[in-house]
């Protein structure tokens, strides 16, 4: 098989890989990276030297690809499929490649920092990063929901924008809740949830959730 994923079905950027690769049908192989093991992330470390997933082995081209926007970016050049997840619009693919960086620099970064903290040893949290991190999220939601419409997808067709955003919003909302009053971005999110590609990923990532540092409050996200 040409395509090998190295990741973790539970890690976030993992996800909006896989949502890519679902979106597309590809067929690839997957590698899932267990880092507490000391011979797989030994392993791992000579694919990706920082040691962050996902990374994406093209063994017919003979590419190594890190990073979720470029791996998306890598398909979408060298393994096209009938859902193109970057418009073909300049504009639209502007808009797409913008709130990508919107989902993963203002929800995704703020979330995984309020995740991290939790995971810290006594005496090393950093309260002050945590309440910088949920001022962000709130207003990262805030701004969202002036740019979500009321149907269908923030860039026009689903793209890699919506790859971006099920995991960020999906772990953002369980950890700092879309409040009521923006209900366009709660809908969003649910809209999101009930796409067969993330839903499946969601399926996949189920046998990992209890490993989740806020897994008492999953429910946020799948009772929504």
């Amino acid at each position: 098989m040409t395509l090998q994923l190295h990741h973790h079905p539970l890690a976030s950027y993992c996800q909006k890989v896989l949502i890519a690769l679902h979106e597309n049908d590809h067929p690839f192989e997957r590698v899932i990276v267990d880092l507490a093991d000391m011979d797989q992330a030994a392993a791992f470390s000579r694919i990706s030297p920082m040691m962050k997933m996902p990374a994406l082995v093209d063994t017919e081209r003979g590419e190594t690809v890190l990073e979720s926007t470029l791996i998306i970016e890598y398909l979408h050049a060298h393994h096209a499929g009938p859902a193109p997840l970057i418009p073909t619009d300049q504009k639209a693919a502007r808009h797409a490649r913008y709130f990508d960086r919107i989902f993963d620099n203002y929800v995704e970064t703020p979330m995984q920092t309020i995740v991290f903290d939790r995971l810290r040893p006594e005496g090393k949290h950093d309260p002050f990063g945590v309440e910088q991190a949920h001022t962000q999220l709130a207003t990262a939601y805030t701004y969202l929901e002036s740019q979500i419409p009321q149907s269908g997808w923030i860039a026009g067709p689903f793209s890699m924008a919506e790859c971006s955003a099920g995991p960020a919003l999906f772990y953002g909302h369980i950890v700092s809740p879309i409040p009521a009053e923006l209900p366009r971005c709660r809908t969003y999110l649910k809209r999101l949830m009930e796409r067969p590609s993330f839903a499946r990923v969601l399926k996949e990532a189920e046998p990992y959730f209890a490993m989740f540092p806020f897994r008492e409050h999953m429910s946020r996200a799948l009772d929504l």
